[in-house]
């Protein structure tokens, strides 16, 4: 992952969202998505921010980071986290990926592809 997501470093983000997957498009047209691509049977996978996205338009994209989170275990199953911080010019904001399963399986596969959008 850390090859492309260095391919995108200094580039200008002119939008960024979350939808299922982390997505940047810059100015050059080009997409980065970050998503979680471990789905195993028996698991629910999503990714969640509570960071007002449109703010980092326009700002250079500086990096990634995955930072493990935490656990929550219930009688019948087990939530987990992990957090995405992204480095900008204008600051950080944090994206947590989250893995909703019976608690035989679990774990994250963090992935980075690339796009183009014009």
């Amino acid at each position: 992952m850390n090859d492309i997501i260095e391919k995108f470093v200094n580039k200008t983000i002119s939008n960024v969202s979350v939808n299922g997957e982390l997505l940047f498009s810059f100015t050059d047209g080009t997409r980065l998505h970050v998503s979680d691509d471990g789905q195993s049977c028996c698991e629910h996978r999503y990714m969640t921010t509570d960071d007002n996205l449109s703010y980092y338009s326009g700002a250079q994209f500086l990096g990634l980071e995955v930072v493990d989170g935490g656990r929550i275990d219930s009688d019948y199953d087990c939530h987990d986290t992990q957090f995405l911080i992204v480095g900008t010019s204008k600051g950080s904001f944090t994206c947590v990926t989250h893995n909703e399963h019976n608690g035989y399986y679990g774990g994250f596969w963090i992935q980075a592809r690339t796009s183009y959008w014009n």
